[in-house]
């Protein structure tokens, strides 16, 4: 007897991010259907207007993140901005809730040396520098969080070639600066590791990284 279907729900701030997760979870092997998007982009417009991330977007972040939790046998969030209100989630849900960027995070220091973390969007430099800087404390890992200047202007304007190719220019630079490690912080980032080439190592990206925490939530749960 077949075991029955996993239910993943993933709360997304952008469009745009459905693809990627659904891209990630084809190269995983996950089955169609999975994959169940939840988009809250008013969310990330809201921490963005206010320049952080304040207790009521919080607190609504956590609401959401509880509801999907009722239908779902794992949730997944993905944005590294709202990243933080995954932990006041995960307290009260009887499913697990895995933090995309925090997933990132853990496997992004293992190596330790230079840790280069690319960012598009202001609101994501405090709770993306605390969080690595944290999992950089068992491995002794060298963090440091870069802005990539004007690149979310580029996708807000729907310039997605333009935003991924700044990206990549950050990266390459990143590793020419001796980085060992590159990641993207944001799923939004994640195609532009195809524009490296062969001499780059590919950077680091969220999705398939949560995706396969949130496969192994459910088989422990």
């Amino acid at each position: 007897m077949r075991p029955p279907p996993v239910k993943i729900a993933c709360l997304h701030t952008a469009e745009s991010n459905i693809a990627v997760y659904e891209d990630a979870a084809r190269k995983l092997g996950l089955p169609a259907g999975a994959l169940h998007h939840h988009v809250r982009a008013d969310l990330l417009f809201a921490a963005e207007q206010a320049g952080v991330l304040t207790p009521d977007i919080k607190a609504e972040t956590v609401s959401v993140l509880q509801h999907l939790a009722l239908d779902a046998d794992v949730v997944v969030l993905n944005c590294s901005t709202l990243g933080p209100a995954a932990l006041l989630a995960a307290d009260t849900s009887e499913v697990p809730i895995v933090r995309a960027d925090g997933m990132l995070a853990e496997n992004a220091v293992k190596a330790g040396a230079k840790v280069v973390v690319l960012c598009t969007t202001e609101t994501t430099i405090a709770p993306t520098t605390r969080l690595f800087e944290e999992a950089a404390k068992t491995t002794g890992a060298d963090i440091d969080v870069r802005l990539i200047d004007g690149a979310w202007a580029l996708f807000r304007a729907g310039e997605q070639n333009a935003y991924l190719a700044r990206i990549a220019e950050a990266a390459k630079a990143a590793y020419r600066q001796g980085a060992k490690t590159v990641v993207f912080a944001q799923a939004s980032m994640t195609e532009a590791a195809t524009l490296l080439g062969e001499e780059y190592a590919q950077p680091m990206s969220g999705p398939a990284l949560a995706l396969k925490a949130a496969m192994t939530a459910v088989a422990a749960s």
